[in-house]
């Protein structure tokens, strides 16, 4: 049990990693029309240029530890969401693509396509997520054996698509704090102005889902009512997503990132102790519910992997610092850049 609980655990550190790195990507990427001038829309693109690869990262060692250490509930989920993950998967492509197609010809005609391209890729990778989560969250049917039953449109739910909406607007909040510590002069202000819109949508859709939650599904919140204790993680999550504002009227855009991180983090943290032990739950009969204990691989296989991920997470990590930190600086173009 301490093995399942652990990769449980690592399992979330891993996905949330991937929302806070890539998440500012796609924020990047949903803001960058509203840029016109073309130097500025290049500022845009290079902000996110030496990282944005290594952030989908994190998104293939999250898929390969569920595949290792739950493999059940990989199974399900890649096949009863499989038409919502090969959109995502044109998604990132079709972003990466056009941020590395982008600047290869001078024609505006050219530049236009690929901006737009950039912004559809990003929007609905961020839609996709979101849709997922919501989905996660609500639980779909199952069967005896842990199949899915539904169909596109089970996971076209209202609920579903409230929390991608969620997500839309906390990327955004997410991506436009990130440029504003890579962005300087008239660029930087502008940017700035962002920061306050997104927080504002962000928060209306946040209220909106939290409000839905609590009403239609108040199984997420019995673990909280169980142990009261566990109430410290969705305050956080409030002091760190009202923290950001204060951070930005001080110009202090990096510890403002690093609660708009915090809040990506704790939001994560506050939806697994919601579904804990569960991780797929079935609507249609609880009893089908997917949990880290039925849907886990064998003792000795988590037992390889934990070994594994002890060695390799914090080279992963310290890579990622190491890049992140190597280009810490404000954005600059020169003859290398997209």
């Amino acid at each position: 049990m301490t093995l399942e609980i652990t990769w449980f655990v690592l399992l979330g550190v891993l996905f949330a990693g991937y929302a806070i790195l890539d998440g500012f990507d796609f924020g990047v990427g949903m803001l960058h029309l509203l840029v016109k001038d073309d130097h500025d829309r290049r500022i845009l693109l290079n902000s996110i240029g030496p990282v944005w690869d290594g952030n989908e990262v994190w998104l293939v060692t999250g898929g390969g530890a569920m595949f290792a250490a739950f493999k059940d509930m990989y199974a399900t989920v890649f096949s009863g969401f499989y038409l919502v993950f090969m959109l995502l998967l044109m998604a990132l492509i079709f972003r990466a693509v056009s941020i590395e197609f982008r600047s290869k010809e001078p024609m505006l005609w050219w530049r236009k396509l690929w901006d737009v391209c950039f912004f559809i890729g990003s929007l609905l990778a961020a839609l996709l997520l979101g849709a997922f989560v919501g989905n996660i969250a609500r639980g779909v049917p199952l069967n005896a054996s842990g199949t899915f039953t539904g169909n596109i449109l089970t996971l076209l739910n209202p609920y579903a698509l409230m929390v991608a909406v969620t997500t839309v607007a906390l990327f955004m909040m997410h991506g436009s704090i990130y440029l504003v510590m890579k962005t300087e002069n008239a660029l930087h202000d502008r940017v700035r102005q962002w920061v306050n819109n997104s927080i504002i949508f962000f928060i209306i859709c946040a209220v909106c889902t939290t409000m839905v939650t609590l009403i239609y599904y108040p199984r997420l919140t019995d673990p909280f009512r169980l142990h009261p204790a566990l109430f410290v993680v969705p305050v956080l999550m409030m002091l760190a997503i009202a923290n950001v504002p204060r951070e930005i009227s001080m110009k202090k855009a990096f510890l403002a990132f690093i609660s708009s991180s915090a809040a990506i983090a704790l939001l994560l943290a506050t939806l697994s102790i919601g579904l804990f032990p569960n991780l797929l739950y079935a609507t249609n009969n609880p009893a089908y519910s997917l949990t880290i204990y039925s849907a886990s691989s064998s003792q000795y296989t988590l037992g390889i992997m934990l070994i594994i991920a002890i060695i390799g997470m914090p080279i992963v990590i310290g890579y990622t610092t190491y890049v992140y930190w190597i280009f810490r600086h404000k954005t600059r173009l020169d003859a290398h850049s997209y």
